[in-house]
């Protein structure tokens, strides 16, 4: 009789076991927090169109000069895209670190357009069109932002439009770690 017991109960309790932990992620984790497998590790190859005509290209080489730098995944059909905009050209403008942009699934017209209207707060901007690129770096959806150590190596991503105060919390901070990141050889 009691072998029945535990064997009508145990389904019951994986089910709880289950809809807590759900449940627990739910009330509890943070969406925007989401592990990636790339943290500690090389940026991915790449070697983009530049958006701009006669501009150069965007690539993984200009990732690894020895500087810290932040790259942002854009498009111009994004409305939050849009709304941290104002943030990346304060990043630009308190010279924060080299900021690369890389237009995700972009007509690059309508993308240079974007630019025109509100600002390129970018040192390169590199054309991703078929969204390859962000397929490797682990883009779930635009925007994202990754800070990338002197070597290439990427140390925060941060999914989602930055918001007022995710400069001073987490870009900053990101930064300073990647900036103390001994040089692997």
């Amino acid at each position: 009789m009691n072998r029945t017991r535990i064997l009508v109960l145990l389904p019951v309790l994986v089910f709880l076991g289950i809809a807590g932990a759900f449940l627990w992620g739910l009330y509890f984790g943070n969406a925007r927090e989401v592990p990636s497998a790339l943290i500690g590790r090389p940026a991915p190859q790449f070697d983009l169109a530049p958006l701009a005509e006669g501009a150069e290209r965007f690539a993984t080489a200009d990732l690894m000069q020895g500087e810290a730098s932040i790259v942002n995944v854009w498009a111009s059909w994004c409305v939050p895209c849009r709304a941290e905009h104002e943030l990346l050209m304060e990043i630009r403008e308190r010279g924060l670190a080299p900021l690369y942009g890389l237009n995700y699934k972009n007509d690059p017209e309508d993308a240079r357009a974007f630019l025109d209207e509100l600002g390129d707060p970018f040192d390169k901007v590199g054309v991703d069109r078929n969204g390859r690129t962000g397929i490797d770096w682990g883009v779930y959806g635009v925007p994202e932002t990754f800070v990338v150590d002197g070597a290439g190596r990427i140390v925060y991503k941060h999914i989602g439009p930055l918001v007022p105060g995710d400069i001073e919390g987490k870009i900053l901070p990101a930064l300073e770690k990647a900036r103390a990141t001994p040089p692997q050889g």
